[in-house]
């Protein structure tokens, strides 16, 4: 009896239905399955032939275009604990978050419910959860034929404007010109365009070979022209056949070439853009591409503005209803210091020097604040301003002079002024032209400061170290680092270490001194504010500017400096400027490279509460090339 009592319990135990499955594993695949958009990978019960997978695909259409393929993330927040029915059947509820990063820092998140079902044991193995499949476990109360539709809303972009509030930049009405394949006579349109818009052959050439390659739809723009343009005949260009003007509004300068260089482009952004962006840009977006618009991009683009709704189904009744709406923010606007009249004056200055290199920097003494910064048509698109490096020549006499205060030399000290001084082997001379009548074996420093004469300059090399040079360099703003400029700018190099014919070269502003038109124009800056100026360009935050100006010009040191600058224009280099409205000073500067038969040229200049940098790429003489281009500059003539 027990022997046959145990053999009966066995067999029931072996008869015994497999025991129900956990429902989470199960929860936990559909929301892996959701993720993928492939609903289908998992067992579901479906009242509808319609293919889940087809039917994500089409709910989410926009918004996967909207935020990336692989963006969405779907979690099981919770799950029911399942309840046992007849035969071993059970059900559970899984609670689903889903979350869309549709912004940098915003997510549409939401919840859905599925419901699970346990069918039971099949052939005595343990059974399959299933998912009851309907569009709701996508998106709350979407109803079976409803989709999602987003609809992006672009921010104003920020203007840049002045710290009086004048617009510099702002939104300008625009037409993209373009040649429409879908129109009569595009085939042809090319070459006639390209003849209007005075179009080199190369061009038109290039642009006719677009459109072949393009689509037979395709719209393909060949230039953006602003309302009212007089450089180019848009009544013309839009009676070409095949050519069309679509308006447009783009954020635009006074005109075309006003501070380019600085101010920057907008366009639509790069693959490389996007990709760095990490889904703040989107293809097709206009960024900043170059200069500030670039630097400052992201406060001037604003953030777009997102809406998800939910749409009827094709042909059926019903309205939009809102899931979620993020609303634009308006890109704020960038305060400079430009003032558009300043910078007009040195652009019109620098027009006839097509085929150099050339810039003027003009920088307000008592408060830093950055003026003009003008490259000229031949610094072709280049930040020649402050970005360009040249040796300044004898421009940076004023820091050499300013060492040499330090060292004990006064305007009246005197100095040998020879027609030429060797220097372990190499021969300096002074300029070509260079007067006689301020030579001499005792010449005071103010003559030869006036006069700028290499070789008196020179002869101290000795009594200077090239660490002097450099630490008065610095006490002007020349040779140190950029900190409240607020924008791309270089303030040069003074070596602290150079010796022989490198230190004497130093001197007078070759060697390895190197400057750029900006970092000069700060150099005339502190010698007029009796301080070293920190320039700024872009408005600072109220921490920086309560910063003080990093150096130690002292206001005796400057007014003997303003003392010098001002025998330039008296009785030196620089007396063409002696009919300009409050002129304090001035130095020229002719720094040979090459062969030594080609010379960069400059001139600084302080007048009234103005301090200017002048550069010329290349010029015989300072005095006769770089001079005018300053007096026409301070004069507006």
């Amino acid at each position: 009896m027990v022997v046959l009592a145990a053999a009966g319990a066995g067999a029931w135990y072996l008869l015994r239905p497999p025991p129900i499955p956990a429902p989470e594993p199960a929860a936990e695949e559909l929301a892996v399955a959701l993720q993928a958009g492939t609903p289908a990978d998992f067992p579901l019960t479906m009242e509808t032939s319609a293919s889940p997978d087809e039917q994500y695909a089409l709910v989410f259409e926009q918004l996967l275009a909207a935020v990336g393929e692989d963006a969405g993330t779907v979690k099981v927040k919770s799950v029911t604990p399942l309840e046992e029915g007849d035969g071993g059947t059970a059900t559970a509820t899984a609670t689903l978050a889903w979350s869309w990063p549709v912004a940098t820092e915003t997510a549409w998140e939401y919840e859905t419910v599925a419901q699970l079902t346990y069918p039971g044991p099949t052939d005595g193995e343990a059974g399959t959860w299933e998912a009851a499949w309907e569009t709701g476990v996508l998106v709350p109360g979407l109803e079976a034929g409803e989709r999602l539709a987003v609809e992006r809303t672009e921010p104003a972009r920020g203007e840049i404007v002045t710290t009086s509030g004048e617009t510099i930049v702002g939104m300008t009405p625009v037409h993209r010109v373009g040649i429409d394949k879908t129109r009569p006579g595009w085939d042809t349109a090319a070459a006639k365009l390209g003849n209007v818009l005075d179009f080199d052959q190369a061009t038109t050439d290039d642009i006719a070979a677009q459109v072949q390659s393009a689509g037979d739809k395709a719209f393909i723009e060949v230039i953006t022209i602003r309302e009212n343009d007089p450089e180019y005949d848009f009544d013309a260009a839009m009676a070409i056949d095949g050519v069309v003007g679509i308006p447009d509004e783009l954020p635009l300068a006074p005109s075309r070439d006003f501070a380019r260089a600085v101010l920057g482009s907008v366009g639509e952004a790069t693959e490389e853009i996007v990709e760095e962006s990490k889904g703040t840009i989107k293809p097709g977006d206009r960024v900043g591409v170059s200069g500030l618009q670039a630097a400052y991009d992201e406060q001037l683009r604003g953030v777009p503005g997102l809406a998800v709704t939910i749409e009827p189904a094709e042909g059926g009744e019903g309205e939009s209803r809102e899931a979620f709406t993020i609303e634009k923010t308006d890109g704020e606007p960038l305060t400079i210091t430009l003032d558009p009249a300043v910078q007009l004056r040195a652009e019109a200055a620098l027009a006839d020097f097509g085929d150099l290199a050339s810039a003027i920097v003009a920088i307000k003494p008592s408060t830093g604040e950055v003026l003009a910064v003008a490259s000229g048509p031949g610094s072709e698109g280049y930040n020649t301003a402050t970005l360009g490096q040249y040796p300044p020549g004898s421009t940076f006499k004023i820091a050499t002079s300013l060492a040499m205060l330090r060292a004990g030399t006064t305007p009246d000290t005197t100095l040998p002024c020879t027609e030429t001084i060797n220097v372990e082997g190499r021969t300096f001379k002074n300029v070509p032209g260079y007067p006689q009548s301020a030579m001499g074996d005792a010449v005071p420093f103010r003559t030869v400061f006036a006069n700028s004469c290499n070789t008196a300059f020179i002869s101290q090399h000795q009594a200077i170290s090239q660490q002097q040079l450099h630490d008065a360099a610095a006490a002007l703003g020349l040779g140190v680092e950029a900190t409240a400029l607020g924008a791309a700018g270089v303030f040069g190099d003074v070596p602290a270490e150079a010796a022989g014919t490198e230190h004497a070269a130093s001197m007078i502003g070759q060697g390895q001194v190197l400057a750029t038109p900006l970092a000069m124009a700060t150099v005339a800056a502190s010698v007029s504010a009796g301080h070293t100026v920190s320039p700024w360009l872009v408005k600072p935050s109220d921490e920086e500017a309560d910063e003080a100006a990093a150096g130690d010009l002292t206001a005796d040191e400057a007014a003997t400096l303003r003392d010098l600058m001002g025998g330039v224009v008296q009785e030196g280099s620089g007396t063409v400027l002696q009919d300009v409205p409050g002129i304090v000073g001035a130095k020229t500067g002719t720094a040979q490279f090459g062969d030594g038969t080609k010379a960069h040229v400059w001139m600084v200049a302080i007048a009234n509460d103005l301090a200017a940098a002048v550069f010329i790429e290349e010029g015989e003489l300072a005095s006769t090339v770089a001079a005018p281009v300053m007096h026409d500059f301070l004069t507006g003539s």
